[in-house]
C-alpha cells in the first residue's frame, strides 16, 4: 500500500496544529494553509489545489453561511428584548428553590439554541450570583448546571453553529441532528449538570465575585412573555423535525403537491429560520415598539460574531474538499478499516485529539469532519450520519483546559482558582464528552 497520502494528511494536521499553537496564526489562515499543504504532499497539480479551495469553500458555505446568519440574527433579537432572563426567571419560579439548578440547566438548555454560548452565559450569571449570595452555597451549585446547558445545546442542536457546520460538511440532515441531539443531551445534561454540581460542590465552596452584569438589553420590566419567547425558539426546530417526520417515513407523497411544497419550503433550515426571525422580528420588536432604525441597529450588531464561524466552516470544507480530491480520504478509510476502528469512534477520537492538542471546540468539529467525510458510504442511513456529527460534537466538548478560551471565561465570572476550575469546569466537560458519546453509541446499536 502506497502510504504517500496518509503522510499528505498527517503533514497538514502537524502543520494545522503547528501554525495555531506555535505561531498563534488564525484557524481561518491555518485551516486554508493545511488544506494547500495536503494537496502539495499529494502531488496535486497547483491549479486543481487552487480549484478545490474553490470548490470546498462554495459547497459548505451555500449553505452553512445563510442558517447560521439567520439563527444569529434570531438570537440578537432574543437577547435584546430580555426574552433570554425572563425564561430563566420563569423556569426558576416553576421550578422552586429546591429544584434551581434543574431550573438553571433547563435553562442553558433552552437559551443557547437561539444564543451564542458566551452571551448567554453572561446574559444570566447575574442569576447565579444571587442565588449564592441568597443560599450562601456554593456558586457551583448554580454554575455548572447552567454551563452544562449551555455547553451540551452548543456543541449537540442545531441551529447553533457547530453542528450545523459538521452536518453540512457530512451531509447529515438537520432534523435527526436536533431530534437526536435532544435525545443524547438531556441525560448528559443531567449528570454533567445540576448530579455533578451536586456533589463537586461539597467539596469546593466558592461566593459570587462582584463583576457587573450584562448591558444591551431592555429593561426587565419590559420583557416578553414566556410563551414569545418559547414560540421563537421552538419554532423553527418544530418545522424542521416536522418536515423530516414525513420526509423519512414517506409521509409525503400522501399529500397533495401544494402541501408537500409547502411543508418542503417551511420545513428546510432556510424556510424555518426565516419565518422565525419574521415572527420574532415582530413579536419581541415590533410590537412592543422598538423602532425600525433600533432593530436594523441591531441586527448589525448581531451578525458580527457570526462572521467568524462562517470563514472557519468554509476553511473546514476546504480540508473536506482536498481529502476528497487527492484521494486521501479514501486511503485514510482503508487503514482505519485495515486497523478495525469503528466509523463512530473514529469520528469521536479525532475530535478529541484536536480539541486537546488546539483548544477550539469549533476547529476541532470542523476538522474531524473535514477527516471523517470521506470515510463515510451510500450505505449509512440518515439516522447514522446524524450520530456521527454527533459523535463529533461530543469529542469537540471533552476537559475544556488553558488553552480553550471557555476555560478562563468561567475561570473569571465564577471567581475560581485555575485549580478549582479543572476540578469543576474541565471535569464537567469531560463528563459532556463521555456520557454524551455513550448515549450515542447505545442510539447507533439501535439505528
Amino acid at each position: 500500500m502506497d502510504y504517500t497520502l496518509l503522510w499528505a494528511v498527517l503533514g497538514g494536521i502537524a502543520l494545522l496544529l503547528l501554525l495555531i499553537l506555535r505561531y498563534k496564526l488564525p484557524a481561518f489562515l491555518a485551516l486554508l494553509l493545511a488544506s494547500i499543504s495536503v494537496g502539495v504532499l499529494a502531488g496535486i497539480p497547483i491549479p486543481a489545489i487552487l480549484s478545490t479551495l474553490q470548490e470546498g469553500m462554495g459547497n459548505t458555505l451555500g449553505f452553512v453561511a445563510i442558517v447560521v446568519g439567520l439563527g444569529t440574527l434570531l438570537g440578537g433579537l432574543l437577547e435584546y428584548s430580555g426574552g433570554a432572563e425572563a425564561l430563566a426567571q420563569q423556569l426558576l419560579k416553576s421550578f422552586g428553590k429546591k429544584r434551581t439548578d434543574w431550573a438553571l440547566v433547563t435553562a442553558g438548555f433552552l437559551l443557547a439554541i437561539p444564543v451564542f454560548f458566551d452571551v448567554a452565559f453572561i446574559l444570566l450569571v447575574p442569576l447565579v450570583y444571587s442565588l449564592q449570595r441568597k443560599t450562601g452555597k456554593s456558586i457551583l451549585l448554580y454554575g455548572l448546571p447552567l454551563l452544562a446547558g449551555l455547553a451540551i445545546t452548543h456543541a449537540f442542536i442545531p441551529p447553533t453553529p457547530g453542528p450545523v457546520a459538521v452536518a453540512e460538511i457530512l451531509s447529515a440532515n438537520l432534523g435527526w441532528v436536533i431530534a437526536f441531539g435532544f435525545v443524547v443531551g438531556l441525560p448528559t445534561a443531567a449528570v454533567s449538570g445540576p448530579l455533578f454540581a451536586r456533589m463537586i460542590s461539597e467539596k469546593i465552596m466558592v461566593k459570587a465575585p462582584g463583576l457587573p452584569s450584562a448591558e444591551g438589553q431592555q429593561d426587565n420590566a419590559t420583557a416578553p412573555s414566556l410563551a414569545a419567547v418559547l414560540l421563537v425558539i421552538g419554532l423553527p426546530l418544530g418545522l424542521i423535525v416536522l418536515n423530516t417526520i414525513f420526509t423519512s417515513f414517506a409521509l409525503t407523497p400522501a399529500l397533495p403537491l401544494f402541501i408537500r411544497e409547502t411543508l418542503g419550503l417551511v420545513g428546510h433550515p432556510f424556510g424555518a429560520l426565516l419565518i422565525a426571525n419574521l415572527v420574532a422580528w415582530y413579536i419581541l420588536g415590533k410590537k412592543r415598539g422598538v423602532s425600525s432604525t433600533a432593530l436594523n441597529q441591531l441586527a448589525n450588531r448581531s451578525m458580527a460574531p457570526a462572521g467568524l464561524i462562517i470563514l472557519l466552516t468554509g476553511a473546514g470544507g476546504t480540508f473536506k474538499q482536498m481529502l476528497i480530491t487527492t484521494n486521501a480520504g479514501k486511503m485514510l478509510a482503508e487503514v482505519i478499516a485495515a486497523q478495525g476502528v469503528p466509523l463512530l469512534l473514529f469520528a469521536f477520537l479525532a475530535a478529541v485529539s484536536i480539541r486537546l492538542l488546539q483548544g477550539s471546540a469549533t476547529v476541532a468539529m470542523i476538522t474531524a469532519a473535514g477527516l471523517t467525510a470521506p470515510l463515510l458510504n451510500d450505505a449509512l442511513t440518515a439516522p447514522q450520519k446524524a450520530l456521527i456529527v454527533l459523535a463529533i460534537a461530543a469529542g469537540a466538548s471533552i476537559l475544556s483546559h488553558v488553552n480553550d478560551s471557555g476555560f478562563w471565561l468561567v475561570s473569571k465570572y465564577l471567581g475560581l482558582t485555575e485549580k478549582e476550575t479543572f476540578r469543576s469546569w474541565s471535569i464537567m466537560t469531560l463528563l459532556i464528552a463521555l456520557v454524551g458519546f455513550a448515549c450515542i453509541s447505545l442510539l447507533w446499536l439501535l439505528v
